[in-house]
């Protein structure tokens, strides 16, 4: 994007095109998250559920452009994308709940296996140009470029943006809701009610993994656009930090993947107007912020406040 011509104007306007770009992926794989560990477990294999989601949207979206066309061939890389996140979400759903098995182990042993599914099945899709999602053109009305290109806003950010209260509602006023909530706060008071604590946190982990791998379609059919084995930079992990800011509570995940993004166009922005200098360090901003995150929950008292009282718990 150029803006360049608008002086240190286009430092605030860079950051806000990096803004509603870049929070798509952090929004949609937080909120999976915040599904998964209102259910009592903890999903640390996001990150390559992030990966296989974005090879199998980009994957799909370059071979069926020919039968469908290049409209409907993205939204079935997104469907894709989210098929994939099941996969690998059922695959972590049953491994987690085994006896003697602990679900952060396993999450390390899906980030091994979901990247290097991904890396090994999408080889043949780094080079080729797939279709990429329409944009909603919210800078229209002004006849300045730099504007137009940091008012486009993806149509898979605008359904994060809509998922958040609607799952906030899903917590607070369904029965399935209520259930989520209580096999996650106490898996003994939930046995009493007759509620089935695999399937519940099964059908959630599987749920969040859907969400998650279409945060994955967010980065290669929309921003940066493009198939590499680097693409999630960290993302899926640094979700996990993202939830526990939000204080499990999907709303705040809004606000919180709309500051990582804020923080993640930071370099970028100032790139853009010939600020060079410490660009690895602007670069740097999101780990920074997500390291400051967990120094400041690390206190026991800030930490359980809003978490769901079985989490990192054996059975």
């Amino acid at each position: 994007m150029a803006t360049e011509a608008l002086g240190w104007w286009g430092v605030p306007l860079g950051i806000l095109a990096g803004t509603l770009r870049g929070s798509a992926p952090f929004l949609f794989v937080s909120l999976g998250e915040c599904l998964t560990e209102k259910s009592g477990k903890i999903n640390l294999g996001l990150e390559g559920t992030l990966l296989m989601g974005a090879m199998s949207a980009y994957g799909v979206s370059y071979l069926t452009q020919g039968a469908v066309g290049e409209f409907w061939a993205p939204w079935l890389g997104v469907l894709a994308a989210g098929v994939a996140g099941m996969f690998l979400g059922s695959i972590h759903g049953w491994l987690a709940q085994q006896p003697r098995v602990n679900d952060v182990a396993v999450g390390i042993a899906m980030i091994i296996f979901g990247s290097g599914l991904a890396f090994f099945l999408g080889k043949p899709f780094i080079q080729p140009q797939a279709p990429q999602l329409f944009t909603f053109q919210l800078g229209a009305w002004s006849s300045n470029p730099a504007v137009q290109s940091a008012l486009k806003v993806s149509p898979l950010f605008l359904i994060g943006v809509a998922i958040a209260p609607l799952m906030q509602w899903f917590f607070r006023a369904t029965r399935w809701g209520l259930y989520i909530r209580a096999v996650g706060d106490s898996p003994e008071a939930a046995r009493a009610m007759g509620i089935s604590i695999f399937k519940v946190r099964f059908l959630s982990i599987v749920a969040g993994s859907f969400l998650a791998g279409i945060g994955g379609a967010c980065l290669s059919l929309y921003y940066p656009g493009v198939w590499t084995e680097r693409i999630s930079s960290g993302q899926g992990l640094m979700a996990v930090a993202l939830v526990i800011f939000a204080r499990w509570n999907p709303i705040q995940c809004l606000w919180a993947s709309l500051l990582f993004g804020g923080a993640q166009a930071i370099g970028p922005a100032f790139q853009s107007v010939g600020v060079n200098a410490y660009y690895y360090l602007f670069n740097a901003a999101p780990y920074i912020l997500t390291l400051l995150i967990m120094i400041v929950t690390c206190s026991p008292k800030r930490t359980l406040v809003g978490a769901p009282g079985a989490l990192g718990k054996d059975d």
